[in-house]
């Protein structure tokens, strides 16, 4: 348990620091060579941390120490109970197949993740839209024309 808290942990400082990092660098700077070689070793160890580290935690944690394995069904506490079984669920959920689809969220969950700081990296130094438009009475904003 400590082990998947310590990657999720690290994993959310490197990316605050890159969120940081494109908030306090301006985008007329250049980068230098040594610049991009260390920015992208950063990068790589992120997406290790991310996509290799924290999902082989989660998956260590759920089959060795909750033994979630594939011979126990998972019912839902009754809830899912599958028809061979006299429930109404159209099939049988082991605990391997849930702790699966936690490790699919989990990357589901990082990958829009990084998608927003790529997004947020590749909008810094764009001005935002002004909100001082003057609207009329029905709401719609008033454009000067000429």
């Amino acid at each position: 348990m400590t082990a998947l808290a310590v990657s999720i942990l690290i994993s959310l400082i490197m990316a605050g620091g890159l969120s940081w990092y494109a908030k306090r660098r301006s985008v007329d700077d250049p980068m230098t060579w040594g610049e991009a070689m260390l920015f992208s070793v950063y990068v790589f160890f992120l997406f290790f941390v991310v996509f290799g580290i924290v999902p082989h935690q989660w998956l260590t944690l759920a089959e060795n120490e909750w033994s979630f394995r594939a011979d126990r069904l998972f019912d839902g506490w009754g809830l899912l109970q599958a028809r061979g079984r006299g429930g109404w669920f159209p099939f049988d959920i082991t605990y391997r197949v849930l702790s699966d689809s936690v490790a699919a969220i989990i990357y589901i969950v990082y990958l829009v993740g990084m998608t927003k700081m790529w997004g947020q990296w590749q909008s810094r130094g764009q001005a935002k839209p002004s909100a001082d438009v003057v609207t009329s009475a029905y709401g719609r904003p008033l454009v000067k024309r000429g």
